[in-house]
């Protein structure tokens, strides 16, 4: 499950790159899926095989991670919204044709997160709190030989701790965390037939 360069991402028609063009990409991932049968797209997979939740059955060391990061979370009050969450929302940058395009109402819950939007083949999702203000795209391209799935992670600096937060958990999620939460995808694609 490659870690893929900043170019190939950027190569790919995708609404997120205008309109995060000025938060920064912090990695972006992808992962090769076999040929479906016609008609499926990024939507359909989500909302039969994905919904929110989107670790689905992690190895026990990434669900340990996780489930730390939340407690910890908790207790030191990380996961507090910023008060001014709405107006900062990079929902806020949609247009009408966007907000038209969504198939789910920008600012919906998403698990722990709220939907930018979601598109035929891109999703972006959000979340604000103490820590960062980062998006999740999902996307999926079609390939001669299938599809790729891409995920990536972008993160706007909430305050001090930003940095210092992400570069404490970067050895987790780029080790442990993304490759099983692709691998994850990867196993319900496959059962997706």
């Amino acid at each position: 499950m490659p870690e893929i360069s900043p170019k190939e991402f950027y190569a790919l028609p995708l609404r997120v790159h205008a309109l995060l063009m000025d938060v920064p990409l912090h990695d972006a991932w992808a992962v090769d899926l076999p040929r479906r049968p016609e008609g499926i797209t990024l939507e359909s997979f989500i909302t039969k095989r994905v919904g929110t939740d989107l670790t689905g059955r992690l190895p026990p060391a990434a669900h340990a991670l996780v489930r730390l990061r939340l407690f910890l979370g908790r207790v030191f009050r990380l996961e507090t919204e910023p008060k001014n969450a709405g107006a900062a929302s990079f929902a806020t940058r949609l247009t009408p044709e966007d907000r038209a395009r969504s198939s789910v109402e920008p600012g919906t819950p998403y698990g722990l997160f709220r939907v930018v939007y979601r598109f035929e083949n891109e999703q972006l999702l959000e979340l604000q709190n103490r820590t960062a203000h980062a998006a999740a795209l999902s996307a999926l391209a079609e390939t001669a030989d299938g599809f790729r799935f891409y995920f990536a992670v972008y993160v706007a600096k909430a305050s001090w701790i930003t940095p210092v937060y992400m570069a404490l958990i970067d050895p987790f999620r780029k080790w442990i965390v993304y490759p099983a939460i692709l691998k994850n995808i990867r196993a319900r694609w496959d059962g997706s037939a």
